[in-house]
């Protein structure tokens, strides 16, 4: 079976890993620091603050802006769970911005409108969260003038996204939002088993970040009620969670950011040959933001069922008996049972929904190999083609 994704571990990251545990400190130590400082100066941000998994961090990044009970976030339906969970755990209320039928991302028209008329109605929300799905950034531009115009903060889920590129920057520098999240799950560009980090340009948010991710204590004389007793001495200033990542993870994520540039490069050739060697199939290929170049954490396509003259299951299921690991990515959130009883229901966002119906994710990944990509090609090219006849 060739994944839709896998980790690629080699030598050096496997020494890291070693070396981490026969230091003084496998967690809460000096490792820390340095998978920070990797990712803070690749893409260009002031801070990164690492915890155990992206849904941690997106949980610590809401509740840093304070997101609590009756609040309001936004995000789009097609994204895992987690993003809209998250803001659950802080006790706000989610709502849903449809996708853009090319590009797969927030559409900003639809934001546009909703916010007018969320204004209208005293209703709008305390965060954005746009999903950089894919890899590929949103239009973060535009988010961030409706953003200066509605008074709402922005969390970006770059969960598929680290090595991204945006206008002249990285995603996660965060010159157009408030924060940055990204994930480091094994199918992920970069992986630390699990872990995720969460990237920003204000020192206070950061700081908050910090003590949310430990218990809400701090060992910082200027936070504290009344003067420290002593080096031991700490205080729980707020109900944080423990949320830490340990040095065992983080050596291995400084390690793999050695080779981020290698692993989006190669992702991005992939999906070049892609691009030519499906361009006359029955499907859709994945759309590119012109602002942007998209680190390819996936490569989703559309199938003309129309066309095809099958279901996407009976498609899915034959590449999966021959051999080819696609999967879907992603059921929209609002279809999910939890949402459907919060009062969502099906055709409330159209174009994630008929979105969902005809996608299928392809392997791709940074060890995938040219013939193993011409494998897939070959068997994809048949399925569809057999289906058509």
């Amino acid at each position: 079976m060739i994944p839709y994704g896998r980790q690629d571990i080699d030598e050096d990251d496997v020494a890291a890993v070693v070396a981490a545990l026969r230091s003084d400190f496998i967690t809460q130590g000096p490792a820390i620091d340095a998978f920070e400082a990797a990712v803070a100066r690749y893409v260009g941000a002031p801070h990164a603050v690492a915890v155990c998994n992206a849904t941690a961090a997106l949980h610590v990044a809401y509740l840093s802006l304070g997101l609590s009970a009756g609040d309001r976030l936004w995000t789009v339906p097609n994204t895992f769970v987690a993003t809209a969970n998250a803001a659950r755990f802080c006790g706000a209320e989610v709502d849903f911005v449809d996708i853009a039928g090319d590009t797969y991302l927030m559409d900003v028209e639809a934001l546009a409108g909703k916010l007018a008329q969320a204004r209208r109605h005293g209703r709008l929300p305390k965060v954005v969260a746009p999903v950089h799905f894919a890899g590929q950034s949103c239009d973060m531009r535009a988010i961030r003038a409706l953003a200066d115009d509605y008074g709402f903060k922005i969390v970006e889920d770059a969960a598929h996204a680290i090595g991204a590129d945006y206008l002249d920057g990285k995603v996660g520098d965060c010159r157009f939002s408030d924060l940055c999240v990204f994930s480091f799950h094994p199918v992920k560009i970069v992986t630390t088993g699990e872990g995720g980090i969460v990237t920003t340009k204000d020192p206070a948010l950061a700081k908050r970040l910090g003590e949310l991710r430990s218990h809400g204590t701090t060992r910082d004389p200027s936070r504290m009620d009344g003067p420290s007793e002593g080096p031991w001495y700490y205080q729980q200033i707020e109900l944080g969670l423990n949320y830490r990542m340990t040095d065992l993870q983080a050596a291995l994520g400084a390690s793999q950011m050695k080779r981020i540039d290698a692993f989006v490069a190669r992702r991005r050739a992939l999906a070049a040959r892609y691009d030519e060697a499906l361009a006359t199939l029955p499907l859709v290929l994945p759309a590119q933001n012109p602002d942007g170049r998209s680190a390819f954490h996936l490569y989703p396509i559309q199938l003309r069922l129309e066309t095809i003259g099958r279901t996407r299951r009976e498609i899915f299921d034959r590449l999966r008996a021959a051999g080819i690991g696609v999967n879907v990515h992603y059921i929209p959130v609002h279809l999910q049972p939890y949402y459907r009883r919060r009062g969502f229901k099906p055709g409330d966002f159209p174009q994630s929904e008929r979105y969902y119906e005809r996608a299928i994710s392809i392997p791709l990944f940074a060890a995938m190999t040219d013939s193993e990509q011409s494998e897939v090609v070959a068997r994809l090219s048949e399925t569809l083609l057999a289906q058509a006849a």
